[in-house]
């Protein structure tokens, strides 16, 4: 099972070591983060889509799944380009917001920036079963068993956050809570429940700590049940990553549009 679905279906990518599926997304988001420019940005999002396809979400899951990143990417361009730093021709002035040259290619690059650092990390999440992460993280990475085995009993706990939430808001509206119109009932729709979630959080959560004491969780040296060990696919993923870095960097490089962020 994934960490967002159990419907996903068994591909290349979902049987690989998550720690290099991380590896490999934390590379590629390294490499984009060293330049602000829209061609290494535009390089990776084009390799990037070509082997997600391999990852083995449907067309309907993978657009659900990157919906909010498609919304976000292009206010988070359009913000840079009203108001981020001005450079270049001028090529519309209304009040104080002026768009220029070096505006719209800032906005340009920082909205392909956001869906090429994105996209991958919500495929890979997708695709990662929460338990072979900690097992990764523990055998590969060499971690505290106390700290990966608590990150694990948070995962688990995500989807009954998702149904707590359902509940509270449907629990509310029978009552007839919050049905008030305009913003002001808008705003007790969801801090009413947000309230009541985070204290069932927190009581839950203490619950599940004072179980995980009691049942001697990161108090003596553990063994694990299942093995996690890189593989040659593994590898691959990890080439894969420092490829798409590569290019990307290299095709910026060779168009002139590349610029260390710090210089």
């Amino acid at each position: 099972m994934s960490l967002l679905t159990p419907s996903i279906r068994p591909s290349a990518v979902a049987r690989l070591n998550p720690i290099s599926k991380l590896g490999a997304a934390i590379v590629v988001s390294l490499a984009l983060l060293l330049s602000i420019d829209w061609v290494s940005a535009l390089v990776a999002l084009a390799l990037e889509g070509v082997l997600l396809y391999w990852c083995g979400l449907s067309a309907r899951q993978f657009w659900l799944r990157t919906s909010t990143l498609w919304i976000a990417a292009p206010f988070a361009g359009l913000t840079t380009v009203l108001y981020g730093r001005d450079s270049g021709a001028v090529l519309l002035t209304i009040g104080f917001v002026t768009v220029t040259d070096g505006s719209v290619q800032l906005g340009l690059a920082i909205a392909l920036r956001v869906l090429a650092i994105g996209l991958p990390g919500i495929v890979l999440l997708a695709t990662t079963d929460p338990t072979d992460l900690a097992d990764g993280l523990a055998q590969v990475l060499r971690l505290p068993a106390r700290f990966v085995l608590g990150g694990l009993a948070g995962l688990r706990l995500v989807g009954m956050f998702i149904e707590d939430w359902r509940f509270l808001s449907l629990a509310r509206r029978a009552r007839g809570v919050g049905d008030g119109g305009g913003p002001i009932g808008a705003l007790r729709r969801f801090f009413g429940p947000a309230f009541a979630l985070l204290v069932i959080s927190v009581r839950r959560g203490s619950k599940l700590a004072t179980a995980m004491e009691a049942r001697g969780f990161g108090t003596a040296p553990r063994t694990w049940a299942r093995a996690s060990a890189i593989g040659a696919g593994d590898a691959v993923m990890l080439g894969l990553g420092l490829g798409i870095a590569g290019i990307a960097i290299a095709v910026a490089v060779w168009a002139g549009t590349w610029h260390f962020v710090l210089s």
